[in-house]
């Protein structure tokens, strides 16, 4: 029997596998499907001090191997979360979730971890800094190491739980810039966030998204994350999320060769809404065809 058990920061998850924030809502759809409690946790849409509409429509594009999302943090606000929609998650979902945190300001992001951090079933925040999605914000605080550093330190000042600082991969050095997190005080790291890309309407011959650029995800950007997460888990000490394209047992395992604790499915759970499931009844059948009875033990081993 393989033992798929994880630990993220004395998190104890009973398996890697987590949906990746934005793909999975907060759970309550999916938790229709299928008893959602198999999962190592999952993380919930990004959530921002105000309630936010998003950006305006069309904002999702069709790719070639993967998509374009240019949403924009659609989310009710982190008032609307702590006081109903996390108390209602209970019902469904017995395990701590990851709250996934965006902001426009240093204070923004403050103020929602620290929200986030009294939550009960609330495992570890995931400090969005990363979205591509959102003029003024987000991905702004994650393109340097100093700006970077900034926000983490002042996260960390105010929250008890475990932060793990989600990283863009639009950037020169995505290893310098998860060094600065850690020396700031990050707990861990999450990575990647989307890459930025677009589309043109060949008739219309405007771009097919109304913010023009969007997030590109799916199958095409896994190489590109496996390779950010190698470089990651090289630089810093503290633990790794990795994410990016991963859609199979095998891109699990693979993740998790280059150095991820845990790994999270973004898009492929709205290609499949089964797919973590489907993911979790084949990672132990091909772990043991790879002969390895404890899936922490290959944590790195590509190294």
């Amino acid at each position: 029997m393989v033992n798929t058990k994880v630990s993220l920061c004395g998190l104890e998850l009973e398996n890697p596998v987590i949906p990746a924030s934005g793909t999975f809502g907060y759970g309550e759809e999916f938790a229709e499907l299928y008893d959602i409690n198999i999962l190592g946790s999952f993380s919930f849409k990004g959530t921002t001090k105000e309630p936010r509409f998003g950006n305006p429509t069309p904002r999702i594009a069709e790719c070639s191997a993967g998509m374009l999302n240019s949403v924009g943090l659609q989310n009710p606000g982190i008032e609307a979360v702590c006081a109903d929609i996390l108390p209602k998650m209970k019902r469904y979902f017995k395990k701590p979730v990851i709250a996934n945190i965006g902001g426009f300001s240093l204070e923004e992001y403050v103020y929602c971890c620290q929200k986030a951090d009294q939550a009960d079933n609330v495992g570890l925040i995931e400090l969005n800094i990363s979205c591509p999605n959102v003029h003024g914000g987000g991905m702004s605080f994650g393109t340097s190491p100093a700006s970077a550093a900034e926000v983490t330190a002042a996260v960390k000042k105010v929250c008890k739980k475990p932060i793990f600082v989600k990283l863009s991969p639009n950037v020169a050095d995505i290893a310098a810039v998860a060094k600065a997190c850690e020396d700031a005080g990050a707990d861990g790291i999450a990575l990647i966030n989307t890459l930025l890309g677009m589309r043109i309407d060949l008739r219309r011959r405007t771009p097919v998204l109304a913010n023009k650029k969007g997030g590109f995800s799916g199958d095409a950007i896994f190489p590109v994350a496996l390779r950010m997460v190698y470089d990651v888990y090289e630089a810093v000490k503290i633990p790794v999320i990795g994410m990016g394209g991963v859609s199979s047992a095998e891109d699990v395992i693979e993740m998790m060769m280059a150095g991820a604790t845990a790994v999270e499915i973004g898009a492929a759970n709205l290609v499949n809404p089964f797919v973590c499931k489907e993911i979790l009844a084949e990672l132990p059948e091909k772990a043991a065809e790879l002969g390895i009875a404890k899936i922490a033990d290959i944590i790195g081993v590509a190294h």
